[in-house]
């Protein structure tokens, strides 16, 4: 039990920091390049994603993938969601957030079967 928290928890680590990295590669572009504003919602998706994915091929081993999986999926949004608000000053939730839960649960679950099913090195 106490391994299975442990594997969550660092890939809920990673998945943040991956998230923030992206963020900031994305801000130096938006500033860089004329990138319409339509453009930053769909690439944050796509951002804390990815960030699922590669916190949970870094840290989710063993069984029961699906489970820590969703678990990683739904605190990586929530902690993100966290974070990014404390940064705006905004705690506004909507059912976007709800959403964005949702798909990173799903994100997290197939992840996690992945994941538990791959060989590590």
């Amino acid at each position: 039990m106490f391994k299975d928290i442990l594997q969550i928890s660092k890939a809920v680590c990673a998945a943040i920091i991956f998230c923030l990295v992206y963020s900031l590669i994305f801000a130096g572009l938006l500033s860089l390049f004329s990138i319409p504003s339509t453009a930053v919602k769909p690439v944050n998706q796509v951002a804390k994603i990815l960030s699922i994915v590669f916190g949970g091929m870094l840290f989710i081993r063993g069984e029961r993938g699906l489970i820590k999986g969703a678990a990683l999926g739904v605190l990586s949004i929530l902690q993100a969601w966290l974070l990014f608000a404390t940064i705006a000053g905004d705690f506004s939730a909507n059912w976007t957030l709800l959403l964005e839960v949702l798909i990173g649960a799903f994100a997290g679950a197939i992840t996690g079967i992945i994941a538990v099913n791959v060989k590590k090195a």
